[in-house]
Formats: C-alpha cells, structure tokens, sequence
C-alpha cells in the first residue's frame, strides 16, 4: 500500500510540474501577443493568429504557429504573418524551445533572446528590428542558425557569437552594422554560411576568416568599404561552393591561391578597383558555374588555362581593361548561356564557333575593336534572347539564321561596317523588342512580313536602321508593330511612299524618315499617331499639301517637313498646337499667307526660309491684303488682361492669407484629444508630443506640400513633422488614408521612413525620421559658410547612386509602384552619416487625388526640374522623374541651381548642352571650380548619364533601374588622392 501512495505522489508531482510549465509557456505567449500591434496591419490575417491565442487548453492543439512536444513549446513560427508591434523579452521563458521564427513581418524596436538553452534555429529576417545584438550567447548554446537579414541593426558586430560552437548559418546582412569585421569570427569553425553583406562595415577582410574551412557560402559585398584586397588565406576554404565580394571597394590583384577552391561554383567579384591579371591558377576551378570579374581595372589577356572551366554558363568580363583575342576555347564551353566582354580592347575576330555546341543565351561584345564577321551559328540552339555587338569594326552580312532565331528581344548591331542584306524576316521576329543596325553599309529592300495580319502583330518598340545604305519602298506590313515607339529610318535610300499603314502605329512616339529619296503626299493617316511627339520628314522628295490631320497630334513637340516639294498654304489649325515647339518647313514650294495665331508667332523666320510664295509679317514679306490697323486693339486688349491677371493674382494672395491666419489660430485652439495618430512602427512618443513640435519657431522648411517642423521627443529621438496644406473634406476619406499607409509601409535604406500619420477634421501631419545634415540642395547652394564644403566628389558620386537606388525602389520594386513627381535636390535628405535618402515621394499624387490644390508646385514638380512632355500633355510618369534626377546630377557635377545663374530665360539644362556641346570629354568646362580633385573619366561618366536622362523624348531615357546599374557598374577610383572628405 505504501508504496503505491509513493507512487501516486510521484505522478501528480509529476502532473503539477508539466501544468506548470505548460502555464509558464501560456503566459509567456500572453505577454508575447500583447506587444503585437493588429491595428497597425493591413490584412485580416493576423487578427486570426492574434485570435487563436485565447486559451490555456487548446495551447498546443489550435494556436496558431505552435508546436508542442512533451506538454512545452519547442517551436514558435510565426512567418510571414504580417505582424506588427514589438516582441517581447518574455519570449525567453519558453524554456523548451528548438525554433523560433519571426521573419516577414513587421516587427520594430530591439530584440534580446536569451536563455533558450535548446534553441537551434532562430529567425528574424526582414523586419524593422533596432538597436544592436550584444546579447549573452553563452546562454543559447546549441544554437546552429542564426538569420537577421534585412532589418535595421546598428553598432558593432557583437563578439559574442565566437561562443557559438555550434553554428551553421549566420546571416547579418542588410543592417546597418559598422566597424570592421571581428577577427575572432574566425573561430566560428563550423560555419557553412556567413553573410555580412549590405552593412557599413569598413577595414580589411581578416584573414582569420580562411580558418573557416567548413564554408560553403560566403557574401561581404554590397555597401561594405573594405581596405586592401582579397586576402589569400581564402584559398584555404576548400569546401567553399559560393564567393560574393561584389561590389565592396577592393583593390589589388585577385590572390593566386584562389585557385585552391576546387568546390567553388560561383566567383562574384564584379564592381571593385581589381587590378593585374587573371590570374591562369583560377582555371583549376572545374567546377565553376558563374563567374563575374566585371567592372574592375583587369589587365592583360583571357588566360588560356580557363579552357579547364567547362560547366561554365556566366562569364562577365565586360568593363575591364583586358585585350589580345577572345580565346576559341570559350565557344567549346558546352553550358555557357550568358557572355558578357563589353567594354574592353580585345581585338581579332568572333570565335566563328561560338553557339555551336552551346545554350547561348545573352551575348554582349559591344565597345571593343573586334573585327570579322558575326558567327553563324549564334541562335544554333535556339535560345538566345540577347545580341548586342555595337561599336566594333565588324563587316560582312548579318546571318542569314538570325532572321529566324524566333527567340531574341534585344539586338545591337549598330556602328560597324556590316554590309549586304538584312536577313529575311528579322525585324518581324516575335519576341523582338529592340532592334538596332544602324550606321553600317546594309543595302537591299525591307521584306514585308509573311501572313500578315492585324492579329499577328509583333512586340517591336524601338527600331533604328539609319544611316545604311537600304532602298526601295517602305513595307505596308509596318502596321504589324503596333508597339512600336521609336521609327529611325533616316540617312538611307527609301523611296516610294509613306504607307497609310503608319496611321496604325497607335503607340509611335518617335518617327525619323529623313534624308532619303520618298515621294509622294504626306498620308493624312499620319494624324492617327496620337502619342507622336518627332516628326522628321525632311530632305525627301514629298510633294502635295500639308495634311491638316497632322494638327490632331496634340502632343507633338518637333516637326520637321523641310526641304521636301509641299506646296499650298500651311494649315492654320497647326497654329492651334501648343505643344509645337519646333517647327521647320523651309525650302519647299509653299505659298500664300504664313498664319500668325498661336505657335507661328514664336517661330523664327528661317523655319520658313526657300518659300518664295509665302508672305506675312514675319517674312518681311507683306501681302497685298495685310492692314495694320488689327494690332493696336490686340496690343490694348493683351494690355487689359495682363493687367486683370494681377489684380486676379493679387486677391487670391489676400484671400490665401487671411485663410492661413484663421487656419492656424484654429489649429492652436484645438486639443490634442481631437487628433488620431496611425504609427507605421511601434512609437515611443504620443500624438500630444508632436503637436508641441508644430509651432513657427521649430520651422525649417516650406514647400509646395505643406511646411516642415523639427522636434524633439521626450526620449530623445528627433522627427520632422510636416503639416498639409489644407484638403477638401474628401481627403479624409478611405483612399486617401490607404494611400498613405502605402507610403508608411515602405521601406528602403535610401528612402525617408514615414513613423506615422496625425490628423484632426481640419489638418493633417506626416510625422518623418528626421534628416540632421538637411537637402543636398542646402549642401550644394545654402547660404552656409562653407556649406557647399562638405560634398566632396565622392561623397557627390556616392550620394547620386543612393538616391537613384531609392527612387528605383518607387519605380520598379515598390507595391503599388510610385512616381515621385517632385524629384530634387531638396527632396534628397542626408543623414548623420551623409547618406542620400528620397524625400516627399508619391506625395504630390495623392494631393491632387485627395482635393488638395492643384496650383501647387509639387503636382508637376519644381520649376527648373519639370520635364519638357509636361508643358503639353500634363501628364507625370516614371520618365519624368528620370528627367528631374538629370537635373539633380547636373547639380552635383556643376554645384549650380538649376535656374537663376545662366541669365534669363536659360536653364542648366541648356546652358550644360551649350558649354560642352554635349560632349562628356567637355565635363571639365561646367565643373564646379570648389571642388578640388575629381577624376575626369568619372565626371564624364555621370555627365553621360544625366545627358541620357534629360533626354527631349521621354521613351529615350533610361529606366532608374539601367540608371543605377550604369551608376553602380563604373569602375571608380579609390585611391587617397581621389577620395573625398567632409570639411566642417
């Protein structure tokens, strides 16, 4: 009996101690749960988790992320869930936990894990966690991965990882950790992953990092500035499968003893100031797949000991220094798909077997000094998308297999001497979407398409034949490109007429026939092209009268009809088109009086020049029935209503005013109890502390949007705090409250951080992480003493690929995508650290969605940074702010404002075109004197692409995702004497 009392005491202390751990990790989660913020999340699916989390009894069978095993928590998973909040410390009294998973929320403030002595597998990627890791990982001894990418992270790497015998996978890239890399990280023996990319970290590489001969992975590039080179205790890393050192500012040769790393299947050392040779030893690599040495300083040949390489399928050697021929060897790679020499000295001919035997895909051998023919065999297995061999001596026909690689999208043929036919059916291929061949010696006709119909158009936007030597008629089959924007046909030997089928061209924004031998009348079809903003017709043989149809364009920019044999009147309906502003109908056989209503009073008589028949004003050439006698009452008329328009602009003045008066005595009336803050993150301060900020002492800036306060909160943090022009009732509504949560959502290194929203029935307030170093265009023109001092040429470099980087991010990778419409120089804020970040974007859209005034300047942009197209179409795209971020690179190469210092009238846009002739060899005449050392084949480069993004025609600017790569991919000087620094 006794011993079955003993035994029952046993089980229920048993009983008690698993009820009360059970309890521990109940209350636990309670007070884990009570840090998340729900109301903050734009789903409803974590108010279901938050939900689940209701019970003691059904902890381990229905909350959901939770698994049990024995009665106790061992895994919390919690992944992707859209959470926000904070986690609480108390997350730490889950004694029995294996794995804890927080990635893919929206997690804010800092973060300690400690004493989970079973822990295994902890991750908190892709969050917004602060603060630093210094934790005790002395009390997490069995830990094996440790994920943190991509969240907000400062201070130094924490040493105590080294105590983490048992780690597999560390991962701390995308924070912003600084310092240099610890040495004793060596001794994380069994590591098989280490990532420290995308941080601020600075010095060498240590090379106690070749002790960790157990790697597999390794990345340290990306915003990193390391010292010295590639240290060559990395070839001692045996196992080491993946090496990503792009972009991270090192210099010197590439290690011999790279050679050792017989595992290694990818070898990213693009975007560094590389120097020397490739070295020969690196084709002892037989296990190679990708290999990237681009955009460094490399001299010398292509070793030929790299024939060993053949599971290759990338090889980037494009943006070096490297010469001699390009090896046979690399077309008997059997698996290569992308090759990439652009931008080098080689010489000698094309490998004829290159795609042969081979999955070619991409082939790019641009910007070199090859000569030869093109190989055959290029499309031989039917795959390849890209071919872009521009600026070589090439000669020779185009093969005549290009014409059914039905697979390309992009070819660049241009600048070479190529000669004979253009294939049958090349520019009619399915997938092609830009086809360059221009100023070669083509000759022969253009084909016109086989089964051609209107269902079978082709996906063609940009297609440039000019300057050759092509003849014979235009195809009526042009109507196939219904996608087509960009027709340059000049400089060649068309004849015939313009087929009526170029009406069908729906999306054309550019069309260049000049110089060539068309005849024939202009069809009226032409007025179809309603997104046509260049027409070039001229140095043809077109005869007839000019279609009135054509003044139905109503965004057409350049018309160009000279030299040709129009005759009749010129149609004064073109008068009507505002949006002309270049017009030229000289030497013609034009007659009869010249109209002098809207656009032709603002062309110059020699648009008009070699038609003898025609008269007016002008001309000096009055008709007979011209009286003189209109122009008084014009004069007086034009007199009264600029008079009127004063007085107009002089009340609304008084009206705005008073308003401004009477808004801000009720805006100080109100409490703080009649506001609502929406916080994008967890915030430690309070509605009732940002309305301290708001008052006229505490300005420190104006806008076209509202005016911005700067403010200390009781804990120290400072923010900046903008106030919103008054609104309409209707911006308080739903969409407006959406649309703005979309901007708070966002989150990217060189873009502004919104932390909330404040708003009453009167005002709204966006409340910003606060920018301490101010605009770049208070760096570069403030009053300052010596405040344009502070932006050297790096730093000026450096601060133009940040903020294209963050306007990127609007462009191409933000959900909804987001024009900015107000890109400028005081609209790119500098932190502590002078790091560019974008300011103010999306802003202007939502204003004039939301009812708010549309004489703001921030709808269209500010006056010197608006793009041309918006004069006449009133339309803002992503192109226009391409065209703005020129403005803002023109200002960092010159140290100008926009307007104001070139006389009146005169813009920087004009004046840089005019001094240097748009050539990037004349950079050296508008650089800003103030600055002191700046290499020249940078300026010319970043003068190269603000010319590119100034561009008249919106379609031919680039992409800010092309303008970062452009950026990002230059080889830049890194030396002492070239570096920057901040003077104070």
């Amino acid at each position: 009996m006794v011993p079955f009392l003993v035994f029952l005491a046993f089980f229920f202390s048993i009983v008690a101690s698993f009820s009360s751990s059970l309890v521990t990790d109940f209350h636990a989660l309670v007070s884990l749960k009570q840090g998340f913020d729900s109301s903050s999340s734009s789903s409803s699916n974590p108010s279901t988790i938050i939900g689940s989390w209701n019970s003691s009894e059904s902890l381990c069978s229905s909350w959901v992320g939770i698994k049990c095993f024995n009665g106790r928590v061992v895994s919390l998973n919690l992944s992707n869930m859209n959470l926000y909040g904070s986690v609480s410390p108390e997350v730490s009294r889950l004694e029995e936990l294996v794995e804890l998973k927080l990635d893919g929320n929206n997690f804010t403030g800092e973060i300690k894990i400690e004493n989970l002595r079973n822990l295994r597998s902890l991750n908190l990627s892709s969050n917004q966690f602060s603060g630093g890791l210094d934790w005790n990982y002395s009390s997490l001894p069995n830990l094996e991965v440790f994920d943190a990418y991509d969240n907000n992270f400062t201070d130094f790497l924490p040493l105590g990882l080294q105590s983490l015998k048992k780690l597999r996978h560390l991962d701390l890239g995308g924070n912003y950790f600084q310092g240099k890399i610890p040495e004793s990280f060596g001794n994380l023996i069994g590591l098989e992953y280490l990532s420290l990319a995308g941080n601020n970290l600075i010095g060498r590489i240590p090379s106690e990092l070749g002790n960790l001969t157990n790697l597999k992975e390794l990345y340290l590039g990306y915003y990193n500035s390391f010292q010295n080179g590639i240290p060559k205790e990395f070839g001692n890393l045996e196992n080491l499968v993946h090496l990503d050192l792009s972009n991270c500012e090192l210099e010197g040769s590439i290690p011999l003893e790279m050679g050792n790393l017989k595992k290694l299947e990818t070898l990213f050392l693009d975007i560094n100031g590389l120097s020397g040779s490739i070295p020969k030893q690196l084709g002892n690599l037989t296990s190679m797949v990708n290999l990237d040495l681009s955009a460094n300083s490399l001299t010398g040949e292509i070793p030929y000991e790299l024939i060993n390489l053949r599971k290759i399928r990338l090889f980037n050697l494009f943006m070096n220094r490297l010469h001699g021929s390009i090896p046979d060897f690399v077309a008997d790679y059997p698996n290569m798909e992308v090759l990439y020499l652009w931008q080098n000295n080689f010489t000698g001919i094309i490998p004829m077997n290159l795609g042969k035997n081979q999955k070619l895909q991409e082939l790019d051998l641009s910007s070199n000094k090859l000569t030869g023919t093109i190989p055959p065999n290029l499309c031989a297995s039917k795959q390849l998308r890209i071919l872009i061999l521009l600026k070589n001596f090439l000669f020779g026909s185009i093969p005549e297999d290009l014409g059914t690689c039905s697979t390309l999208v992009r070819v660049r043929l241009g600048q070479n001497y190529l000669n004979g036919s253009i294939p049958n059916g090349f520019i009619y291929l399915p997938e092609l979407n830009l086809l360059e061949i221009h100023n070669n010696m083509l000759s022969g006709t253009l084909s016109e398409k086989q089964n051609h119909s209107s269902s079978n158009s082709t996906k063609l936007a940009q297609l440039n034949l000019s300057n050759n030597k092509l003849s014979g008629p235009l195809p009526f089959s042009i109507a196939t490109f219904s996608f087509l924007q960009i027709l340059l046909l000049s400089g060649n030997q068309f004849s015939g007429r313009i087929p009526p089928s170029i009406g069908e061209l729906g999306e054309v924004v550019k069309i260049d026939l000049s110089e060539n031998q068309i005849s024939g009348e202009i069809p009226p079809e032409i007025g179809n092209c309603l997104h046509l903003t260049y027409l070039d017709l001229s140095q043809n043989n077109i005869s007839g009268s000019i279609p009135t149809q054509i003044s139905t364009i109503r965004i057409l920019n350049y018309l160009n009809l000279s030299r040709n044999h129009l005759n009749e009147t010129i149609p004064k309906s073109i008068g009507s088109m505002r949006s002309l502003t270049t017009a030229d109908f000289s030497f013609n056989d034009l007659s009869g009086k010249l109209p002098e209503s809207g656009q032709f009073a603002f062309f110059n008589a020699s648009s008009f020049a070699g038609n003898p028949q025609l008269c007016g004003s002008l001309l000096n050439n009055p008709c007979n029935n011209v009286t003189l006698v209109v122009t008084s009452p014009q004069g007086k008329s034009r007199g009264e209503f600029k008079l009127i328009f004063a007085l107009g602009l002089l009340i609304c003045s008084l009206v705005f005013a008073i308003a401004a008066i009477i808004k801000a005595k009720s805006f100080k009336k109100n409490g703080s109890s009649s506001w609502k803050m929406t916080a994008f993150q967890k915030l430690e301060f309070t509605v009732s502390d940002v309305l301290e900020c708001v008052k006229d002492g505490n300005v420190i800036g104006r806008g076209g949007a509202g005016i911005v306060y700067h403010g200390k909160m009781p804990n120290g943090v400072e923010i900046a705090v903008k106030k919103l022009f008054s609104f309409s009732s209707n911006s308080h509504d739903h969409g407006f409250r959406a649309e703005i949560r979309t901007l708070g959502n966002i989150r990217h290194r060189n873009i502004v951080r919104l932390l909330a929203f404040c708003t009453n029935k009167e005002t709204n307030l966006l409340v910003y992480e606060y920018m301490r170093n101010g605009s770049l265009g208070e760096a570069l023109h403030g009053k300052k003493k010596g405040g344009f001092s502070f932006l050297g040429w790096n730093l000026r470099y450096k601060i133009g690929i940040e903020s294209a980087k963050g306007l990127c991010y609007l462009h191409h990778d933000c959900s909804p995508l987001i024009v900015h419409r107000d890109v400028k120089s005081n609209n790119i804020l500098l932190n502590s650290g002078f790091e560019a970040h974008v300011a103010d974007f999306g802003l202007a859209k939502f204003l004039v969605d939301s009812g708010a005034s549309e004489c703001m300047s921030a709808i269209a942009g500010s006056y010197g940074y608006i793009a041309p197209e918006y004069a006449y179409t009133l339309r803002v795209d992503e192109k226009s702010d391409v065209y703005s971020f020129g403005i803002v690179l023109l200002e960092l190469i010159t140290g100008r404002r926009p307007l104001g210092d070139f006389g009146e009238g005169v813009d920087i846009v004009q004046w840089a075109k005019r001094t240097t002739n748009c050539r990037r060899e004349e950079v050296t005449k508008i650089l800003d004197p103030r600055l002191t050392v700046v290499p020249k084949d940078e300026a010319m480069h970043l003068f190269f692409i603000a010319m590119l993004c100034i561009q008249e025609n919106s379609v031919e600017r680039p992409t800010m995702r092309e303008v970062v790569q452009m950026l990002s991919e230059f080889p830049r000087h890194s030396s002492p004497s070239s570096s920057s620094s901040i003077k104070t």
